[in-house]
């Protein structure tokens, strides 16, 4: 078992040094320089989210796991790169197949990418450039899904299951959100930056993963966040980040753009004092840095399906409700039989879910004209939000059921959970032979 990812990314580097990989035209016409330099500098802060969500659940975790917690979402970087390259981004916007799956042929090992005319949705920017922006939504998304079962999970399989989640699960929702042809686009269903296709798939899949791989051993022990100034660095670089996240998917750098910038911050920041006041108020809890960090994280997660779509001041409600109905769900589960380690249900999955219900709710023409109904607070009816309601129901079923059906088939090739006496020791050790 240990050989096969070995031999897979020789056979692939085999296959790439006979594959055609030389353009045969160089795509000038209609490709505005602006656009092109804020689409790179976006995409290289997408990419740093990812270590800042390394940073961020390694400081929550026990200090024997945040090696092994951290290096989960850094594998995250080469191993969905590869996959997207090689297969990914042909299956999420490749020639449509009835509007649930792009044709795998299409740029099959980037074929056609650096020589092919601009996406219609960012015709001012290179397909490549389009091509390596999406990548980093792909590369974040199966990382979110590794803080339900941090501490329990051998590292191989984890590895295999986030290449049958990238494949499986995440290039059908982006194909469907995204793609001009699919279902839910064509539907009229809105998801700016991925509230759908990133966090609610991310939450759905960390929930499934919760019931499957069940609780720690009764009686193991409880502890203390690691590390809280690497949650407060990660916090910082997912929030910094997060900018090229939502203001990027804008695809130009014109007022959208700056509307995005605008909404992402202020929903964070009010989110991470909602977190602070309500526990403040309600749990009569102090004021704490892990709490402002999560209110934060929250509102970026709920205004990213809303960011190009609603005005300023909405951002601020957007980001005050995701974050109290987060935390009230956090209670709930914490008394419940699940153990989602780090709450990446309640807080992606759940805020996924109120900010693309109240992008149902808020979008309005004047903040994007490019949108055909309104949401009912601008006199749009009822049938935005409906569309997101279904939506809702359809995405959270397919990552949901998708995903326990993955990691069934991931722990019948390679086991899932990691001996109770790893467990103990410790991951860092076990599974990497290294400790902090």
């Amino acid at each position: 078992m240990k050989k096969i990812p070995f031999i897979l990314l020789i056979s692939i580097s085999v296959l790439a040094l006979f594959h055609p990989s030389l353009p045969t035209k160089i795509i000038t016409e209609g490709i505005n320089t602006a656009d092109v330099a804020w689409i790179l500098t976006s995409t290289a802060l997408v990419m740093f989210m990812t270590p800042g969500l390394a940073f961020f659940y390694g400081g929550m975790v026990n200090y024997k796991n945040i090696i092994s917690t951290m290096l989960q979402s850094f594998i995250c970087m080469g191993v969905i790169s590869i996959v997207w390259v090689v297969v990914g981004f042909s299956l999420a916007f490749g020639t449509s197949f009835n509007g649930i799956i792009g044709d795998p042929r299409d740029y099959f090992m980037f074929s056609g990418v650096l020589d092919s005319k601009p996406w219609s949705l960012a015709p001012t920017i290179p397909l490549a450039l389009f091509a390596l922006f999406q990548l980093k939504f792909a590369i974040i998304t199966p990382a979110l899904i590794t803080g339900s079962f941090s501490e329990r999970i051998k590292f191989t399989s984890y590895v295999l299951f986030i290449c049958l989640f990238s494949i499986f699960i995440y290039t059908p929702l982006a194909h469907w959100a995204w793609h001009p042809q699919g279902w839910l686009f064509k539907l009229g269903v809105l998801d700016f930056a991925g509230g759908t296709v990133v966090h609610i798939s991310a939450g759905c899949a960390a929930l499934a993963a919760a019931m499957y791989l069940g609780k720690k051993k009764a009686g193991s022990e409880h502890h203390a966040p690691a590390n809280i100034p690497f949650v407060l660095i990660g916090t910082g670089m997912l929030w910094f980040g997060w900018f090229g996240f939502n203001a990027g998917s804008a695809l130009g750098s014109g007022t959208l753009a700056a509307t995005a910038f605008a909404t992402t911050n202020t929903a964070a920041a009010a989110a991470g004092l909602a977190w602070v006041c309500f526990d403040s108020a309600v749990r009569r809890k102090k004021p704490s840095a892990m709490g402002f960090c999560i209110g934060a994280v929250i509102g970026l997660v709920a205004i990213t399906p809303a960011a190009g779509f609603v005005g300023i001041p909405h951002s601020i409600f957007i980001g005050t409700c995701a974050s109290i109905i987060s935390n009230l769900i956090v209670g709930w589960m914490s008394k419940s039989s699940l153990d989602d380690t780090l709450d990446v249900f309640p807080c992606h999955g759940v805020g996924g879910m109120t900010g693309m219900l109240l992008t149902g709710v808020f979008a309005s023409k004047l903040i994007n004209p490019a949108i055909v109904e309104e949401g009912f607070a601008n006199g749009g009816g009822y049938h935005l939000f409906l569309k997101h309601l279904f939506a809702l129901i359809v995405v959270s079923a397919f990552a949901f059921f998708g995903s326990l059906l993955l990691l069934k088939i991931t722990d019948l090739i390679s086991p899932l959970r990691v001996s109770e006496d790893d467990r103990i020791v410790g991951l860092d050790i076990t599974q990497h032979g290294e400790e902090c």
